[in-house]
């Protein structure tokens, strides 16, 4: 229960304290909004009056209160926000708003991605690939090889890729072709499956961590080569499923894609992206 308004401000006043309502009036939070913040032990009342269960706070608490509210208008999780609260010093208050900052930027650059992507799919301008055939032998590789979902599969990515070209680089072997993923059908339908990625190399070497030695096997494939915004991946995988489909191809097997390097090997999303989908012999 919380004052109303008149007496339980009157109330609040003489004792130096605020109503909730003068409160929520100085901090533009609602009631319910400060009765939430009590419950998960963001703003604590500076009293709570054992009578009449009116809830009023000291003048200082605004500072905080408003504080409060401008972070989770940038939708920063509770639990992050009780962390700027409780940081010991500055340094460790920022390094937790500039995160969720950095995370917020990377969805605006998403969402953009996906606004100018659906754009270009309204209006036909997407870009048509062509697609071709090709025989690829059998290979040694080193992989890493894990069960992930679609909303972790891009981090994990790029963290096994990492561990591939640091054992690449200390296991004395000789890269023997791009990086490559396999995805197998499961990972599309069910939203999770064994993804193996691997680097091609020319021999056998000792590897330690997640990394194994696996012998990639022989296959044909129909292969289109994307090189745009990874939102607009799909349209590689529609071009080769209608091309596939249309010319009676369609064989067993998961996808692999295959990165081409457009620069700097090290950085692993500057590439080209080879979609090679499994046709019969």
């Amino acid at each position: 229960m919380d004052s109303p308004p008149g007496g339980g401000c009157r109330l609040g006043a003489m004792n130096g304290l605020l109503s909730i309502g003068d409160f929520s009036r100085m901090t533009f939070l609602t009631v319910k909004a400060l009765r939430h913040y009590h419950d998960v032990g963001l703003l604590e009342p500076a009293r709570i009056d054992p009578h009449s269960g009116y809830r009023l706070y000291r003048p200082e608490q605004v500072a905080p209160a408003r504080l409060i509210r401008r972070l989770r208008d940038l939708d920063l999780p509770v639990d992050d926000v009780r962390a700027v609260l409780d940081a010991p010093d500055d340094e460790s208050r920022n390094a937790v708003i500039v995160a969720h900052l950095d995370r917020m930027s990377r969805q605006l650059r998403e969402t953009q991605e996906t606004v100018d992507s659906l754009r270009r799919l309204l209006s036909g301008d997407e870009e048509r690939l062509a697609v071709v055939r090709r025989d690829e032998a059998a290979v040694l590789t080193l992989a890493i090889r894990g069960v992930v979902g679609g909303d972790v599969a891009v981090s994990w990515w790029l963290e096994a890729f990492a561990e591939l070209h640091r054992a690449l680089r200390t296991s004395g072997a000789e890269r023997a072709g791009p990086d490559g993923a396999v995805f197998p059908t499961e990972f599309f339908t069910e939203g999770s499956a064994e993804v193996v990625v691997f680097v091609p190399v020319t021999s056998t070497a000792t590897v330690g961590g997640r990394v194994e030695v696996v012998e990639r096997p022989a296959g044909r494939y129909a292969v289109a080569t994307y090189d745009g915004p990874m939102v607009d991946l799909d349209g590689a995988y529609s071009v080769l499923g209608r091309t596939v489909t249309e010319q009676a191809l369609a064989a067993d097997g998961p996808v692999v894609e295959r990165y081409l390097p457009l620069g700097d090997e090290g950085d692993l999303l500057d590439h080209a992206t080879e979609v090679c989908w499994p046709v019969r012999r």
